[in-house]
């Protein structure tokens, strides 16, 4: 235990906790985008995965025990990606108070000079997301057994899918960047595999974007209604 706290207090353990909590939550956001194009399936469909997620495990389980598992993980590994994100942040301000007379980014894409901010946008989306389509608290017309409904209801109201849209876009940079990085981290990159994590990153990258962007603007555009 001691090891591992004295671990942690290095930036190496600070980028090894961000690398594994960002493994976890690659694996949630892109099983999370595969559910929601069940949408295109049939409000049937859509809904039926609902009433898997909350029943998984039955009998042995209670209803959404499983499900309230995996959410207390899911929160735990965000709280700490954030916070090491946040800690790491600081030690690198800190070695350099004095920013650069001229700052030079060519060994840096979009991507990663844009994951900070991006990080602080996907924060806000995630509080907003779970008040709007997990506890409905801002959806005005939310029912918890239908999450067909609660997709086009709520994506009906343009500001709302500008928003998911806008954020997706960001965490598609996040995604891109943060793939590649965390498998360096990881240990399970190296020269003669580069060009294939880059691959895999923006293929994945690309695929949870456009996935996710295409159901506010399908509702949008009425093709989902």
């Amino acid at each position: 235990m001691i090891g591992t706290l004295t671990l942690y207090q290095t930036t190496i353990g600070k980028k090894v906790v961000m690398a594994v909590t960002g493994v976890i939550l690659f694996g949630y956001v892109f099983v999370h985008m595969l559910g929601n194009l069940k949408i295109y399936q049939s409000a049937d469909k859509i809904n039926a995965y609902g009433v898997f997620l909350r029943e998984v495990g039955a009998p042995l389980l209670y209803e959404q025990q499983l499900l309230w598992s995996a959410r207390v993980i899911l929160l735990a590994a965000t709280v700490l990606h954030i916070w090491a994100a946040y800690q790491l942040t600081r030690r690198d301000l800190a070695a350099r108070p004095v920013g650069y007379a001229v700052r030079k980014n060519i060994a840096q894409g979009y991507a990663a000079r844009t994951m900070r901010w991006g990080g602080v946008l996907i924060a806000l989306f995630i509080v907003y997301h779970v008040l709007h389509l997990t506890t409905g608290t801002v959806h005005p017309a939310f029912d918890k057994e239908n999450i067909y409904g609660n997709l086009v209801g709520g994506f009906r109201v343009w500001p709302v899918s500008l928003f998911y849209i806008v954020a997706m876009i960001a965490l598609g940079l996040h995604i891109y960047h943060g793939v590649w990085s965390m498998m360096q981290t990881l240990g399970a990159k190296n020269r003669s595999n580069d060009r294939f994590w880059r691959g895999f990153a923006t293929v994945f990258a690309l695929a949870i974007t456009l996935g996710n962007i295409s159901v506010p603007v399908s509702v949008l555009l009425g093709i989902v209604r």
